[in-house]
């Protein structure tokens, strides 16, 4: 008696809502009773009409058995095409709420396009230079999963400039790898990549991307990670771009004649051998990202580069070889498809490798693509007017090296001959797929 009491006392300040809601609940039911009536009353005999008309119609074509089937079927099919209809109206729709331009993209498919980006395997790319940047243009396509492991050993140009009046790691090639990957609009990337010409006065020569990244370090109190966070925002990138060490580094190579020579400018104008390269200083150690980038890859991808000055400079880090050598990811080496003046003059594939070889303790890759495309004699030509060649593909020498190849025509030639890099990393996700 005193729970009933009770429950009566507790439940006395919202009785006139549970009387609303049971009087709701009985006018649902009376109102799905009404409408069942009407159903079976009204339109259940148009309902049957209809369904003998239709079985007419089919009876010439199949048996009373099969109708229901071919009935199934053919609501299927119109509901296929309705939802079709749907989908693509309202990708029309957003689009043309969005803004979006002709020719690109809807919104839908970007968005969908995306997500499978997001589930591609996890690459990392190391190299400098435009040889990793035109790379990623390609490795884009396939997973936005990307670390690019850049090298900063650039002492020339306006890189070498900002490094000297601002004390910042050289931002040249990490631009450029930031536009590779970047989905920003067209423009915004261009504008990155302008360089002030000769009327600029103090800009002379510098890139708009190197200005704005070096403000970005100066705005972050020179915390690199911070900056390069920022400028990956304002370009919208697929992946991310990190320097190969935090440390202030210069190169350092011992030539062929015994001779002792440093900053990496000097190394190539100097138009000696080089037969062993260096840091300065010795103690410097791989940037913590790049090193957990290798850790968790599904694929490690050395070059293409300047042997000499973009790729072994990534590899004069103990802890960065071992964690490579360690990896379990598919490991490639792109070897370059033109020598280069000042580095690997006369240079064979085979050679190199053997040049990577010489500077690093284990392996680092497992198969090395080499270009077995052709660049027409004109351009030969005009390469070999700045003593510049074609890469000899020597497979042989390279298979008896211990490595696996993977030879194909990975050459763009325009006015330049570049790997094109469509082609190369399609072949790369072959291989890994395999």
């Amino acid at each position: 008696m005193r729970r009933r009491i009770w429950l009566r006392g507790w439940l006395k300040p919202t009785a006139d809502l549970y009387r609303h809601l049971v009087i709701a609940a009985l006018s649902l039911v009376v109102f799905v009773a009404g409408v069942f009536i009407t159903f079976r009353d009204q339109l259940m005999p148009i309902v049957e009409r209809l369904i003998n008309q239709w079985e007419s119609w089919l009876a010439p074509l199949m048996p009373n058995a099969q109708s229901g089937t071919a009935t199934h079927f053919f609501g299927l099919v119109l509901l296929g095409l309705g939802a079709w209809g749907v989908f693509q109206g309202m990708q029309h729709f957003v689009a043309k709420i969005a803004g979006q331009e002709e020719g690109k993209p809807g919104v839908i498919s970007d968005y969908m396009r995306k997500q499978k980006l997001a589930r591609g395997p996890r690459v990392v790319a190391i190299g400098g230079g435009s040889g990793l940047s035109t790379l990623l243009r390609g490795l884009k396509q396939h997973t936005s999963n990307i670390t690019a492991i850049v090298t900063v050993t650039d002492d020339g140009g306006s890189s070498g400039r900002l490094v000297s009046d601002l004390g910042i790691i050289p931002p040249g090639d990490i631009r450029n790898c930031l536009v590779a990957l970047a989905d920003a609009e067209k423009r915004m990337s261009d504008i990155f990549q302008h360089r002030f010409t000769k009327g600029a006065g103090a800009l002379a020569g510098h890139s708009v991307g190197n200005l704005l990244l070096a403000g970005f370090i100066e705005r972050a109190g020179g915390d690199v990670d911070t900056a390069l966070g920022l400028a990956s925002g304002v370009l919208a990138i697929r992946g991310q771009v990190v320097p190969s060490t935090r440390e202030h580094v210069r190169l350092r190579a011992l030539l062929q004649d015994g001779t002792e020579i440093e900053g990496e400018t000097a190394i190539v104008s100097s138009g000696k051998q080089i037969q062993k390269l260096y840091l300065s200083p010795d103690t410097a150690c791989a940037h913590p990202s790049a090193l957990k980038a290798i850790e968790e890859a599904d694929v490690i991808c050395i070059g293409p580069g300047s042997v000499y000055t973009s790729i072994i400079p990534n590899l004069l880090f103990p802890d960065m070889v071992n964690a490579i050598v360690k990896s379990k990811a598919k490991k490639f080496y792109i070897c370059n498809v033109m020598t280069q003046k000042g580095e690997s003059e006369s240079f064979t594939a085979a050679e190199h490798v053997r040049a990577i070889m010489n500077h690093v303790s284990g392996r680092v890759f497992d198969y090395v693509l080499v270009n077995t495309g052709s660049p027409t004699e004109q351009i030969l030509h005009r390469y070999r007017e700045y003593e510049q060649d074609y890469v000899v593909p020597d497979i042989d020498s390279i298979k008896h090296l211990g490595f696996k190849t993977v030879a194909g025509n990975y050459m763009s030639e325009t006015d330049y001959v570049r790997h094109d890099p469509f082609k190369v990393a399609t072949r790369i996700f072959e291989m890994v797929e395999k």
